[in-house]
């Protein structure tokens, strides 16, 4: 099957229209969908890039924007929710966890509906666990393999992949060695993805 590796971070905003819209897109398009959580506050910071910090006129846009795009694809909103979040990493962790053992969409979907429709931080402990709980998984197994040292390393190596990749933002969608930046790339890239496999084939 067609892969396309999906580069996102919990408390990515623009993430949000994607979450909620790819693996329906995916499966669509007979493209398998990789998820790979990482630090891309880590690559603002590196990149001097940190898209709305001190920037009201541009975060005003940016929560209209995404607002507009969500009544265009059907998807929920609930006015703007709080921004950052996740500031300890806890969601991001966890969502490693659930991309390796195959439930990162489930999750994924949980987190933001909390944040952007009931606008809680879900990197504070007790709304992942409500977030995990709501799915079937059990909260004290998934946050201690969050909190391990192998899943610290490997959103370390995450972040150093995306680095390497020269991913500059979110979300990011990868072929190969393609990068497609942004929501509003989503369509592309699985398009991408398709027309890379069909001349693989050839």
């Amino acid at each position: 099957m067609k892969r396309m590796e999906f580069f996102f971070n919990y408390g990515s905003t623009y993430s949000y229209l994607t979450i909620m819209r790819i693996e329906k897109l995916a499966a669509q398009a007979e493209v398998s969908v990789h998820w790979r959580p990482f630090n891309v506050r880590t690559l603002f910071v590196e990149q001097n890039n940190i898209p709305f910090r001190d920037k009201p006129v541009k975060a005003a846009y940016m929560w209209r924007d995404i607002e507009r795009r969500a009544a265009k694809f059907g998807i929920e909103w609930g006015g703007i929710p709080p921004y950052p979040v996740d500031k300890s990493g806890l969601s991001n962790r966890i969502g490693i966890v659930a991309s390796d053992e195959g439930w990162a969409g489930e999750y994924t979907r949980a987190a933001y509906r909390a944040w952007f429709l009931e606008h809680k931080d879900f990197g504070e402990p007790e709304v992942a666990l409500a977030a995990l709980q709501s799915i079937g998984k059990d909260p004290k197994l998934v946050i201690a393999r969050a909190d391990s040292d192998e899943i610290h390393q490997k959103f370390a190596a995450q972040t150093g992949e995306a680095r390497s990749l020269g991913i500059f933002g979110v979300p990011t969608f990868v072929i190969g060695k393609e990068i497609f930046w942004g929501d509003d790339r989503l369509e592309d890239a699985l398009e991408w993805a398709q027309k890379s496999a069909e001349q693989t084939e050839v």
